[in-house]
């Protein structure tokens, strides 16, 4: 760059950047989110953000995920050395675009070192190169659970995946929600049933993921583009589109089974979803939370069994706010064994954007201090820090002022920051070992002693 080009600093497109007080409100969510999922016996790890390409590639389609690709930029002395030995595609790399294909890669890596069933929680940040628009990034947090099993994964797990997102999203009181819940084996065994070939059942259920956002015309065309005949592709239409409440949705499934032929894929699909709404209801999971969808199909190929999405009632243009499902086959693709996992995830950033421009969430104050000690005198500068320490000692957030300037100007720095207290202390106060307390929400200001300050403080704050 030559001398006196200016430097384009803006954030590159896609890229999110927050201000103090999002990042609080995003470190708030999650602190609740941890909470829930250690409560289910979650435990934490870490994958790097970079991984090896064929890794990322291992399980086909990605949905509509592009990969962001990493190419070192080298200086001109050392990009002739490299073009000379070659990169295989082995040693080909590049960012994660979601957090479970990762996982079982990390599986395989780690497999003598874990317990299985294995549950994990990882909040990290992911990268997909899609274009940047509202509410979509290509920079993102994902919170994500899954259990995984060698071999054998009881259908409970999936029931309690509906139990820990009511938890969560109660938790964070964004109102009504609603959990829709499918299984895979439904879908693939209804196709069978009316006479879908094998190979256009996976491209079947991609086009009906896609209903609620294109509508019922277009996936009927898109069927029909793909070799199903109108008749095929209106059975399709008609049983996705099954409706009630969860036990008469059973009862429907359970009768076109018994009426159809080739349905030892739809029963067994049958039988697993009735087994995970059991579950969900012996975990105490209100019925307004929960249905059967039938036209939720998740579009990742790795999902073989139970699949969820969850929608916010009365904003439903959000999209998704929590999904997820269960796979048989993705670490056996690593190992060469069955490793069945269930797992779900929120993808914090693109929820956390979605909820404020809705109003459904505020950000918070900008800043954690709950008060302000202010610089009356700079020769009282000690009593400042031992009142500050005092008051952190006893779990209370405190700036403490060491710019001396105009009292009016400190509480509109506090006010500013949504700093709700300010303590002033002066030359007699100090002597007296007293304190004025200000509350700038009220503008109430009483005398403490500085020995009761910390649970006066305490008091109003609750």
């Amino acid at each position: 760059m030559a001398k006196g080009d200016k430097i384009n600093f803006s954030t590159p497109s896609g890229f999110p950047e927050f201000l103090p007080s999002e990042k609080r409100l995003e470190l708030y969510l999650l602190d609740i989110i941890r909470r829930v999922f250690e409560s289910y016996g979650f435990t934490p790890i870490e994958t790097p953000a970079v991984e090896r390409l064929e890794v990322l590639q291992a399980k086909g389609n990605q949905g509509d995920n592009i990969i962001y690709g990493i190419d070192p930029i080298l200086p001109p002395n050392r990009q002739a050395e490299r073009d000379k030995s070659g990169e295989t595609g082995s040693e080909s790399r590049a960012l994660k675009f979601d957090q479970t294909v990762p996982l079982a890669a990390y599986i395989a890596r780690h497999l003598n070192e874990l317990i299985f069933p294995f549950a994990r929680y990882q909040m990290d940040v992911v990268f997909r190169g899609e274009r940047a628009k509202d509410g979509r990034f290509r920079q993102f947090r994902q919170c994500d659970i899954d259990v995984v099993a060698r071999r054998e994964l009881s259908l409970l797990y999936d029931a309690q995946m509906p139990a820990i997102i009511t938890e969560i999203f109660e938790a964070i009181n964004i109102g009504d929600f609603l959990i829709r819940i499918n299984n895979r084996k439904v879908l693939t065994g209804f196709f069978k049933s009316v006479g879908i070939a094998e190979n256009q059942i996976k491209s079947c259920i991609g086009i009906v993921d896609t209903l609620e956002k294109i509508g019922e015309s277009k996936v009927k065309q898109d069927l029909e583009k793909e070799g199903i005949s109108a008749e095929q592709a209106q059975k399709i239409i008609e049983f996705v589109k099954i409706d009630g409440s969860v036990d008469e949705v059973l009862d429907k499934l359970k009768h076109l089974a018994q009426n159809l032929p080739e349905t030892e894929q739809l029963n067994l699909g049958v039988t697993e979803l009735e087994t995970v709404i059991t579950g969900v209801r012996h975990l105490g999971v209100a019925e307004n939370r929960f249905c059967i969808d039938l036209s939720i199909a998740r579009g990742l190929d790795y999902y073989t069994g139970t699949v969820y999405e969850t929608t916010l009632l009365g904003h439903e243009a959000l999209g998704s706010i929590c999904s997820g499902g269960r796979y048989e086959e993705l670490v056996g693709v690593f190992l060469g064994e069955k490793m069945p996992g269930v797992g779900i995830s929120i993808g914090l950033t693109r929820l956390i954007s979605r909820l404020l421009k809705a109003g459904i969430l505020n950000t918070l104050a900008a800043t954690p201090a709950q008060v302000m000690v202010v610089n009356m005198q700079e020769d009282l500068m000690p009593t400042y820090l031992k009142v500050s320490q005092h008051l952190r000692q006893a779990g209370i957030n405190v700036i403490t002022n060491f710019d001396k300037r105009p009292l009016g100007k400190q509480f509109q720095l506090a006010d500013k920051q949504g700093i709700q207290f300010c303590v002033i202390i002066g030359s007699e106060e100090a002597a007296a070992q007293k304190s004025s307390l200000k509350d700038l929400k009220t503008g109430d200001q009483v005398e403490v002693l500085l020995g009761n300050l910390a649970e006066e403080v305490k008091r109003r704050l609750t």
